[in-house]
C-alpha cells in the first residue's frame, strides 16, 4: 500500500453540499489503470480522478477521470473540482490560463473571482436524432413526444444527448425508466418561467438578463444508468453540449445559468457564458475532506 494525498470537492456549490462531489487523487503516476478503476467503482460517485504529471508540452497537469464501471475521456464538474485541488493543493499555472490535459484533449481553465470555469470542448457528435434513438429517450423518460421542443446529439465525450422540454416544471417531472434508457446518456434541460425568459411554448431565453423570481434561467437533469450513474447530480460536460446547441439553435446568447440536481436534494448552480461564439461553463467548488488514501 502507498499512501497519496485525497481531496473530496463539491463542484458547483452554492452552499453546503449542495453540488456534486468529486474524489480527487494527488500525484497518482504511481497507479496503474486497473487500481484507479478499483478505487473509483470503491468510492461510488459519479467521477474520481487521478492527477498525473502532463505528458503535453502545453499541459499544468494531467488528468484521468473514472466513473464506477469505466473511464471517461473527458467531464466537465471533475474538470472543475480536480483543478481546485490540484491548485489548492499548490499547482501554479504556467500561463493566463490553466490547461487540463485529459482523452478529450487540452481544456483551457480559467479562475472568476472565487469561480472556476472551464472551455467547453468541441462536440465529437452533433447533428438531429435518429428516429429510434428519439423514439427510445423519449420512452424511457416517460413523457410524451408533444412535451419534446428540440433533440440534438451535444457528445464531448461521455456520449450525451440532449432533450429540451417545454418548461423547467416538465423536467422535474420526469420520472425515467432507467432499465428502458440502457446504454444513453440522456440530458434534459427546460426554461424556468421569468419576465424575460422561455414560456412553455417554446420563445427564446435572453440568457442572463430579468430572471425574475426563477432560481435560474433553466432546469437540467442528466441520467447514466449505462455508467452506474442513474441520475448525476450536477453535470458539467451535458451541460457545455447543452450549451453549444441551445447557442447553435438560437434558443439562447450563450449567457445563462442553469440549476441541476433538485430531484436529488441538491440545487447547483451552473454559470455559462459566451466569448466571441466559445462557451464557457463555471461555478463554485469547495473542499470538503482533505487528507490521505493508502492504494
Amino acid at each position: 500500500m502507498v499512501s497519496y494525498e485525497f481531496s473530496q470537492v463539491d463542484v458547483f456549490a452554492p452552499g453546503p453540499k449542495a453540488g456534486n462531489p468529486v474524489a480527487v487523487v494527488h500525484d497518482a503516476d504511481g497507479l496503474s489503470s486497473e487500481q484507479m478503476q478499483a478505487f473509483a467503482n470503491w468510492t461510488n460517485l459519479s467521477e474520481t480522478t487521478f492527477l498525473l504529471k502532463p505528458d503535453h508540452p502545453d499541459a499544468d497537469y494531467k488528468l484521468r477521470i473514472f466513473t464506477p464501471r469505466a473511464e471517461l475521456p473527458f467531464a466537465g464538474h471533475p474538470t472543475l473540482g480536480s483543478a481546485h485541488a490540484w491548485l489548492e493543493n499548490g499547482g501554479v499555472a504556467r500561463g493566463d490560463h490553466l490547461v487540463q490535459e485529459c482523452g478529450a484533449g487540452l481544456v483551457p481553465l480559467r479562475r472568476v473571482g472565487a469561480d472556476l470555469s472551464f472551455q467547453a470542448p468541441p462536440l465529437v457528435r452533433s447533428g438531429e436524432l435518429e428516429p429510434e434513438v428519439l423514439a427510445k429517450a423519449v420512452a424511457a423518460l416517460r413523457i410524451d413526444p408533444e412535451q419534446v421542443l428540440g433533440s440534438n446529439w451535444i457528445d464531448n465525450g461521455p456520449g450525451w444527448l440532449g432533450i429540451r422540454l417545454r418548461s423547467a416544471r416538465e423536467v422535474l417531472e420526469v420520472r425515467p425508466d432507467y432499465a428502458g434508457m440502457g446504454e444513453l446518456a440522456v440530458a434534459v434541460i427546460g426554461a424556468h418561467d421569468a419576465p424575460d425568459g422561455e414560456t412553455p411554448d417554446g420563445g427564446v431565453v435572453a440568457g442572463g438578463d430579468g430572471a425574475g423570481d426563477a432560481p435560474a434561467d433553466f432546469e437540467v437533469r442528466a441520467f447514466v444508468p449505462g455508467l452506474d450513474v442513474n441520475e448525476d447530480p450536477v453535470t458539467g460536460s451535458a451541460n457545455a453540449g447543452l450549451a453549444q446547441w441551445l447557442l447553435a439553435e438560437g434558443v439562447t446568447d450563450g449567457n445563462y445559468t442553469a440549476r441541476q440536481g433538485t430531484a436529488l436534494g441538491r440545487g447547483g448552480i451552473i454559470e455559462v457564458s459566451n466569448e466571441s461564439g466559445s462557451i464557457w461553463v463555471g461555478g463554485r467548488s469547495r473542499s470538503v475532506i482533505k487528507g490521505s488514501v493508502s492504494l
